[in-house]
């Protein structure tokens, strides 16, 4: 006896729109999966943005709060000369000189290791970015707007005036 073929197919389906249909629903189907993907790969890399933005600012945190523990490690010997100077009772003159002397060049290599530097122009033009003129002298042995005596020196940490040197200019004599 003969059996007729069962077809898959809805009736009223030609075969070659169900194998469109089939191919559209794969097609559909790896691009979901290429979407998922993608969000997926977006969402680790937003995570990992957002990481990295708080290890920066923790680090930035750190600096600000840690910022001077070298500058204050190398105060603390200075700091430690002088009580020892201090605590010295039969010192001579002399003797307290020589130990203010190797205080200020404790002091001294610890503003240079901080990136502290003097300002000292005497014998240069004077600079109103650097300097503050405290007076003009007339002077016969120096030119005119060059600075004479330091009075109070000045200071730069990193190329940034902090204070400016406190000066004596000289001027045309009268």
């Amino acid at each position: 006896m003969n059996t007729p073929e069962v077809n898959d197919q809805p009736a009223n389906e030609p075969a070659g729109e169900v194998s469109e249909l089939d191919s559209l629903k794969a097609s559909l189907e790896a691009a979901e999966a290429r979407a998922n993907e993608s969000r997926d790969q977006a969402l680790r890399a937003m995570a990992e943005l957002e990481n990295v933005r708080r290890r920066a600012q923790r680090d930035v945190e750190n600096a600000h709060k840690y910022a001077l523990e070298k500058f204050a490690g190398e105060l603390i010997g200075v700091k430690d000369s002088l009580e020892m100077g201090l605590a010295v009772q039969t010192a001579t003159a002399e003797d307290l000189r020589a130990g203010s002397d190797a205080t200020l060049k404790l002091l001294a290599k610890a503003f240079e290791k901080a990136g502290l530097l003097e300002v000292t122009p005497e014998g240069q033009p004077f600079n109103p970015e650097f300097h503050e003129a405290i007076a003009m002298m007339p002077s016969a042995d120096h030119a005119p707007n060059t600075v004479i005596n330091v009075i109070q020196k000045g200071y730069q940490l990193s190329g940034r005036l902090l204070r400016p040197a406190r000066v004596l200019v000289a001027r045309a004599p009268d």
